[in-house]
């Protein structure tokens, strides 16, 4: 059995963050979860901003000076077990930040709903919470697409 806490904020003004928003952002949390073979109590951070809080977290912690659309920041290093929030007794997985502006502009390029946008760039940052990184070789790229794909298939939202 999987749990998931999400421990949400919203930075911005743009897009309301409806229960369906956050109610998507769980179940896109938990998805990834269980497609990976996970069992446990987890929690993920999620926090909303627009581009110019993006552009700023991504600033300051990646030393890039652009707006993107989400960034993942996972609570261990490469290779170690999650660690145990001690007062939740769950796996603290780390932080997820969405740019709901920038989500916003993909879904309408894309030609999908914010829905689908809003659970794929989750699932995503949720696999790199998992130790996957598509920027370190074409291989692990295409395995980190097909999850996704895999991922947002079951929750009924393919391309």
């Amino acid at each position: 059995m999987i749990t998931v806490r999400i421990y949400g904020s919203n930075h911005q003004k743009i897009i309301p963050v409806t229960r369906e928003i956050r109610d998507l952002v769980k179940h896109a949390c938990t998805e990834t979860l269980y497609e990976e073979g996970y069992k446990g109590d987890f929690e993920v951070s999620v926090m909303f901003v627009d581009n110019e809080g993006i552009r700023q977290i991504n600033k300051e912690y990646r030393d890039i000076d652009r707006e993107t659309d989400v960034l993942s920041f996972p609570m261990t290093d490469e290779g170690e077990k999650f660690t145990v929030d001690p007062e939740t007794e769950c796996y603290n997985l780390g932080d997820i930040v969405i740019s709901l502006e920038k989500a916003a502009a993909q879904a309408e390029e894309y030609g999908h709903s914010l829905k689908r946008e809003v659970a794929f760039l989750t699932v995503h940052s949720m696999l790199h919470l998992l130790g996957y990184d598509h920027e370190r070789s074409e291989e692990e790229e295409k395995e980190m697409f097909g999850k996704q794909d895999i991922v947002l298939d079951t929750m009924g939202l393919s391309r």
